[in-house]
C-alpha cells in the first residue's frame, strides 16, 4: 500500500528531509519510503518534493513505520511538527507529539487495516 507523508509546521521542507533520513535508519524500512517525484513549474531549474512516499505492506512494516513516527515526534523540537498521512483513496491523518500514544492505530486506519 502506497502512504504519502507530509509534514506541517515548523520548516516543513527541513523537517521532511529529517523525517525521510530518521525512517532511511530503519532497516525494515529502508528502499520503501522515499521523495515523492516533484514537478518543476515554468521558469524553476528545480524543486524539492514535499512529500514522502511509503510502500508498506501489512503488518511488520506498518508496525515498524508507525514506532518509527512516534519515535521522530518525541525527539525534542522548536516548534510543533505533524506528519499527515493520506491513503491513496483519500483516507487521512494527522499525527503530533500530542497523539504520540495512538500513532499506530492511526498508521492501521490510514492503511485500512482493522485492529
Amino acid at each position: 500500500m502506497r502512504i504519502d507523508l507530509s509534514v506541517q509546521g515548523g520548516e516543513p521542507t527541513e523537517e521532511l528531509a529529517e523525517l525521510a533520513d530518521w525512517l532511511a535508519q530503519e532497516d525494515e524500512l529502508r528502499g520503501l519510503v522515499k521523495p515523492a517525484p516533484a514537478v518543476p513549474v515554468a521558469r524553476e531549474l528545480g524543486v524539492s518534493s514535499d512529500v514522502l512516499v511509503a510502500a508498506v505492506g501489512s503488518g511488520g512494516a506498518v508496525s515498524v513505520l508507525a514506532a518509527s513516527l512516534k519515535a521522530f515526534l518525541a525527539q525534542p523540537r522548536r516548534s510543533d511538527v505533524t506528519i499527515v498521512l493520506t491513503a491513496p483513496d483519500g483516507r487521512r491523518v494527522e499525527i503530533d507529539a500530542k497523539r504520540v500514544r495512538d500513532v499506530e492505530a492511526l498508521v492501521r486506519q490510514v492503511c485500512g487495516e482493522v485492529e
